[in-house]
């Protein structure tokens, strides 16, 4: 398969260039084209965020031999950068101090500070990822990466979208300060990559408690101080037995953490975060959920009851567990609570579109929980498209809207354009619809490598060059509708009124919003989608009672 050049002979034999046959644009053309240009624009800024997140994207410029990255206000520049973790692995020395980096690295290694006892292990794991001294591979994320790539990760979004203070930095260096700052970067870079706008405090004024920093949603408009608190266990994180406490009860400093969150002055709503900074193990008797899960949210409902206060706040308890597991996969899981919210995930039957409306009033917690969800995830490219596409790397990838020829599709080869495409995921093969210029169309399977499949799996409603949300297989009837509802954004209000003109009450849902006119009809296809496969009679109620999806991974 290959995507001729638009001065290459057109290889449909007709003797023309590329551009003069198959590639010429009539004036119907070239609406299309504009419009498959738009979309292919929306899926390449898709495949970016989910790699870097909703903040600023990354600055950078390759320029003869040099790679060129820009964060705030600094340029910095390499010859040897071939990959984004490439060039954070110098920016964090050079953030930290190459002398002081030094200086702990001649200590034996059970005395040198945390972060250069991370780096041990991750040059070992790099040592046996990286057969061929400069040469890109492809490596799981294991605990030292997160924990070593990812406070990197967090220091440049701190310095390339808000500021990079000196006090952070100091703190995060001393063992004895360092547990609270790597906390903070890990809240921090999470809010960034979901699109907040961080303000920082003067953590110098000590004339009044504050909270760590404050953020403002790009969703909702909302401005809300942010508290971060981590359990502190003895021998972990550069605890002693003089700040640490005791390996057992993650949930023993939840209250208290939450108090002290409390307790300092906010003029807007909270988002507190507390770690628990316990093993990462899933109970077999709690549908594989944290065995922490169920005991912390019984004592937040009754913290709630207790309180004699309306206070509210969203309140994040996590289990960032990476630094107990450096060389397997990393160990993570969170859930939120709606601390004073009653109408925020809370036990009992509820209509998927009375589940849908809470959802998107509560749809920054949701945000977030998504973000910190994908803490693992990091830029591999610097200009925020596929390994395959960025770095030249041989692939099978077609794009929707394109035209390549197939030489073994058929005897001479198919020349067309790629109107769709699915993935065989059992088999890892492609299956293109394929439109030639005779007006004929075609199917044509396309075998994936490894590695093909594995960026289709990151990039799942991306990856064919158009945004195209591909059906997760939902659990649950609200997953459903979630689904149905981002399949028919764009639907005509026309269409979906014609699909429910024989509704008896088809006058009274025309006076409806175009929103709730889509929720309707999407809570329909589910009811109906319900009473199919109960293989009972489709009922008149389009209201199965489900919970909403809880905002937790």
């Amino acid at each position: 398969m290959t995507k001729p050049g638009r001065n290459q002979p057109c290889p449909c034999g007709s003797g023309l260039k590329y551009k003069r046959c198959h590639g010429r644009l009539d004036d119907a053309v070239r609406l299309k084209h504009l419009h498959q240009m738009l979309g292919a624009r929306e899926a390449e800024e898709s495949i970016r965020q989910a790699q870097q997140g909703r903040g600023k994207p990354i600055i950078s410029l390759k320029t003869a031999d040099h790679q060129m990255v820009a964060v705030g206000k600094t340029i910095h520049w390499s010859k040897t950068w071939k990959s984004f973790p490439d060039f954070l692995s110098d920016y964090i020395k050079k953030k930290l101090d190459p002398a002081w980096g030094n200086a702990e690295i001649a200590k034996p290694l059970p005395e040198r500070h945390p972060l250069l006892q991370w780096y041990d292990s991750l040059c070992r794991y790099q040592q046996k990822t990286i057969t061929t001294a400069g040469e890109v591979v492809s490596a799981d994320v294991t605990g030292v990466v997160a924990c070593y790539v990812g406070t990197a990760y967090a220091l440049y979004l701190l310095d390339h979208n808000v500021e990079l203070q000196a006090r952070l930095i100091n703190r995060l260096k001393d063992p004895g300060n360092f547990q609270g700052a790597y906390y903070e970067l890990i809240v921090a870079s999470a809010l960034i990559r979901a699109g907040f706008t961080l303000t920082l405090e003067d953590e110098t004024d000590a004339s009044s408690k504050h909270c760590e920093f404050a953020a403002v949603s790009p969703r909702s408009g909302k401005r809300y101080w942010v508290e971060a608190k981590m359990r502190s266990v003895t021998g972990l994180l550069g605890r002693t037995s003089a700040d640490g406490g005791p390996e057992g009860r993650p949930l023993s400093r939840l209250i208290p953490h939450l108090n002290n969150a409390l307790s300092k002055p906010a003029n807007d709503e909270r988002l507190i975060f507390i770690d628990v900074n316990t093993p990462f193990v899933m109970d077999a008797d709690a549908e594989g959920k944290p065995d922490w899960l169920g005991p912390a949210i019984t004592r937040l409902e009754r913290y709630e009851q207790e309180s004699l206060t309306s206070v509210k706040a969203y309140v994040f308890v996590t289990n960032m567990a990476f630094h107990r597991h450096l060389d397997t996969a990393p160990g993570m899981a969170a859930f939120v609570f709606g601390l004073g919210m009653p109408d925020f995930y809370r036990p009992g039957a509820i209509r998927v579109t009375d589940a849908y409306r809470q959802k998107q009033k509560h749809i920054d917690a949701y945000v977030i929980a998504e973000s910190i969800e994908n803490y693992c995830v990091f830029p591999s490219t610097f200009d925020g498209k596929l390994p395959s596409e960025s770095l030249g790397r041989p692939t099978s990838r077609v794009k929707i809207g394109e035209t390549y020829h197939f030489p073994d599709a058929a005897p001479g080869g198919i020349t067309g354009t790629v109107t769709s495409a699915t993935v065989e995921e059992d088999s890892k093969r492609v299956l293109a619809g394929v439109a030639s210029s005779d007006g004929q169309s075609h199917l044509i399977w396309i075998p994936m490598s490894d590695a093909d499949f594995g960026e289709y799996s990151q990039f799942r409603d991306a990856y064919f060059g158009q945004v195209v949300p591909v059906q997760k297989n939902p659990k649950t009837p609200f997953e459903l509708f979630e689904w149905l509802m981002e399949t028919h954004k764009t639907t005509p209000r026309g269409n979906i009124l014609g699909w429910l003109s024989a509704a008896p009450n088809a006058e009274e849902l025309a006076k409806l919003s175009d929103d709730d006119l889509r929720m309707t009809y999407c809570e329909g296809l589910v009811a109906s989608m319900a009473a199919m496969a109960s293989k009972a009679p489709a009922s008149a109620s389009l209201t199965p009672p489900e919970e909403p999806e809880a905002p937790a991974s």
